[in-house]
């Protein structure tokens, strides 16, 4: 396909000679101001043009070899797996974003008292409207991620899934949970309650048993050798800022390549 400019002709002529609706109108007429400007039309018959070339040259499933389409829908709610996770990941992540409205990553205390940051999670959980929902929601958004991307692996691996040419996808998942049991780590310390406290001292120590780096890893993700409010703060930036933009562009070319391969069925 070239993307040379094609020859021009009367567009709103073309549209009035149908029998458009109104909304059919305003889309058409919004898609042509874009597309004669960024020429989009052109760029998503590119990509369509690329993703059949691709297709084609993609090997059968095994449904597809022998004709079995009616033969495995006892396997289909295990191949909902991958987007369930991705709609706990962003349930997860607006109801995260509205708990940051209230949260203070803070670890001082003054007089015995509780730190700042459990101080606003007890606000959120007690005093917020609609806070417990909100704080629940979000946790049992995460627990629910976790357990669908690692049952989904599971999956993929008692399928044959990850056999080629789907390899590469298979390593990027092993990243996605990896970077789901980071999310979980980082997001279990910020209420900093004793919960926290223990949690965040075995993460030291598993850090500073690494051998040759361990005390440079516990200094870097922990800001020491034992909790303090670098450590909060370490835990915050992780999972506030890093990770929610880490994750969403590697969860996008993992469903990428699955929408460029297909869903390999059973082995």
């Amino acid at each position: 396909m070239s993307l040379e400019p094609k020859e021009d002709y009367d567009r709103e002529d073309w549209m009035r000679e149908r029998d458009l609706t109104t909304v059919e109108s305003m889309y058409l007429t919004v898609l042509m101001w874009f597309d004669k400007r960024l020429r989009l039309v052109d760029y998503l018959e590119l990509l369509e043009d690329m993703y059949y070339k691709i297709n084609l040259q993609m090997p059968k499933s095994h449904t597809e070899q022998y004709n079995l389409d009616n033969k495995f829908w006892y396997w289909y709610p295990l191949y909902a797996l991958g987007s369930f996770s991705t709609l706990a990941y962003i349930v997860a992540a607006i109801s995260g974003a509205l708990l940051g409205f209230y949260y203070s990553p803070a670890a001082a205390a003054a007089n015995g008292q509780p730190t700042v940051a459990y101080e606003s999670i007890t606000f959120i959980m007690t005093d917020l409207n609609f806070g417990f929902f909100l704080r629940s929601l979000h946790r049992w958004s995460a627990q629910v991620m976790t357990a669908a991307v690692f049952l989904h692996m599971l999956r993929v691996y008692f399928t044959g899934a990850y056999k080629e040419p789907r390899e590469l996808n298979w390593i990027i998942g092993i990243i996605l949970i990896s970077l789901t049991m980071v999310f979980g780590y980082s997001g279990y310390l910020l209420p900093w309650d004793q919960l926290a406290f223990w949690a965040g001292t075995i993460g030291v120590n598993m850090a500073l048993s690494i051998p040759l780096i361990g005390e440079w890893t516990a200094q870097l993700l922990f800001g020491g050798f034992t909790l303090s409010q670098a450590t909060l703060q370490r835990m915050y930036i992780l999972h506030v800022f890093f990770l929610p933009f880490i994750v969403t562009t590697v969860i996008a070319i993992h469903i990428g390549i699955v929408w460029m391969q297909g869903i390999a069925e059973p082995h």
